[in-house]
């Protein structure tokens, strides 16, 4: 399924379906696959031609995907890496997708195009409400410049990030 471009996402939030977690190939870059050996060792990653990447179970799900009461969480929160974060976010300074007046997204130095994963559960389709706009939007596309490291309002809700424990 291709991307649909953040102006038809009415809003967003994460269900902790764990659908994210399973049969997507997590990319890693250098200093997160670092981090995640020195963490947990070498193990928990796997290395592609150019690439490292998260491991997945048998099942094709990932090595930090946990059940948890019926809800599916990473236990990697504190360390999550950034395609994790981002997802089913789609952030490029490209048109990837098509549809560039729909998708783009205008800051006052630069022109992002912001996309979306159609088969996330977590989607609203619709007019973008402010919320998503002004909070949910703007925490993606500071998570995706490194201008921010932690999410409240790009992640479930389960967790309060200042703290990393289930509430």
């Amino acid at each position: 399924m291709l991307p649909v471009p953040w102006r038809y996402v009415e809003s967003w939030n994460c269900l902790v379906c764990g659908l994210c977690c399973k049969g997507f190939d997590v990319v890693l870059d250098f200093p997160e696959w670092i981090n995640i050996v020195k963490a947990y060792g070498v193990n928990y990653t796997m290395p592609g031609i150019s690439r490292f990447y998260l491991k997945r179970k048998s099942d094709g799900t990932c090595v930090f995907l946990g059940n948890y009461y019926g809800k599916w969480l990473c236990s990697l929160q504190p360390m999550k890496p950034i395609a994790c974060k981002l997802w089913p976010f789609k952030i490029s300074d490209k048109p990837t997708y098509g549809r560039p007046n729909d998708a783009r997204y205008d800051l006052t130095n630069m022109k992002l195009y912001i996309y979306v994963d159609p088969s996330c559960v977590g989607l609203r389709w619709g007019y973008p409400n402010p919320e998503f706009m002004n909070t949910t939007l703007t925490e993606f596309v500071d998570l995706a410049l490194g201008q921010r490291q932690k999410q409240f309002y790009s992640t479930a809700r389960l967790f309060r990030p200042e703290t990393w424990k289930l509430i």
